[in-house]
Parts: C-alpha cells; structure tokens; sequence
C-alpha cells in the first residue's frame, strides 16, 4: 500500500509540472489529483498525464521504448502466461496514447520482446533496455515510457517488487530518477 501512495503523490507531482509546462491547464473537474484515491484513480491519472502529452509521442523512439517497457514490466517475473500476454495486449490497444500508431506494429513489437525474454530473460532484458534508452533524448517521452509501465505494471492492481525492479531500470536507462516516479 506504501508504494501507491508514493505513486500518488509522485502522479501529483508529475500533473503539477506538466500544468506548469503546458499553462496550468489541468484537470481539477475530473478529482484525479484529490488526496484520496484507489489505485485505479491512480492509475487512471497517469493515463490521463500520458494522454495530455500525446501530441508529444509520435516518435518511432517512443513507439519502441514503449513496448520494450509493457513487456519488460510483463516478463518481470520471468514469464509471461498466454492471459498475462493478451491482457497486456488489449491495455496497449486500448491506450489513447499509442493509439497513435498502428495496432499491429506494436502488438508485433511487444510481442518480440516478450518471447526474448521468455527465451532468454538477461538477453531480452538487455535488447529491451536497449530500445527503452531510445527515448532518453527526449525527457516528455522518457517520461512516458515509464509512466506507461506504471499503468501495465499497475494495471492487476499490485505493483510486485519484481516489476519495481523493471521500472527502476528503465529509469537507468533512460537517465531518470527512479525517485521521481516514487519507485
């Protein structure tokens, strides 16, 4: 339960600055930065952060790195079942940012980092940080390769020390404090 309410006030902290860097133009209506909140309103905040900076995410960088990351938070554990595959599939179809690319990209470019991993878990994890590190030249896109594995990560309801760990490295690899996402 500690690590959300970190989550929450690091989500806070995240729609704070991005209001500042886009004008304050936040959303207080919608009670998504209330002091409360369940882990779905939390998760439900990141994916509104990351949905306010979609314009900002069309880069094949971004398309890549992000993949790379729902399936090292999916291979967290050292293996992906067929239902942990599909639902991470759907979360990736169904998200308004990468909406902005084409299902099938990446559906196939998740997919091959998940059979990496699961084949070879150190290899794929080293491909797949690769790929993550792509992102690093551009912070609002760093910024959102890891807020998306938070919302995979999160999106069972429990945040394993296993994917903890995933997300922590992302972070190295893209420069980021993992800190400053609470983790």
């Amino acid at each position: 339960m500690a690590m959300f309410d970190r989550l929450k006030e690091q989500a806070r902290a995240l729609q704070q600055s991005q209001g500042a860097r886009t004008g304050g133009g936040q959303g207080h209506g919608h009670g998504s930065s209330s002091g409360g909140g369940s882990k779905a309103q939390l998760m439900g905040l990141f994916k509104s952060q990351l949905a306010s900076a979609k314009a900002e995410l069309k880069s094949g960088a971004y398309r890549d790195a992000s993949m790379a990351m729902c399936a090292l938070v999916a291979a967290a554990d050292g293996r992906v079942d067929p239902a942990e595959r599909q639902r991470v599939e759907e979360l990736i179809a169904s998200n308004e940012v990468l909406q902005n690319f084409p299902a099938d990209q990446l559906r196939k470019r998740f997919n091959e980092h998940v059979d990496r991993l699961t084949a070879d878990f150190e290899l794929g994890r080293a491909k797949a940080l690769e790929d993550i590190a792509k992102a690093a030249k551009k912070p609002v896109e760093a910024r959102a390769v890891v807020q998306t594995g938070l919302v995979v990560a999160g999106a069972d309801g429990s945040f394993e020390p296993a994917e903890q760990y995933a997300v922590r490295d992302a972070c190295s690899a893209l420069g980021l404090s993992p800190t400053e996402f609470g983790v």
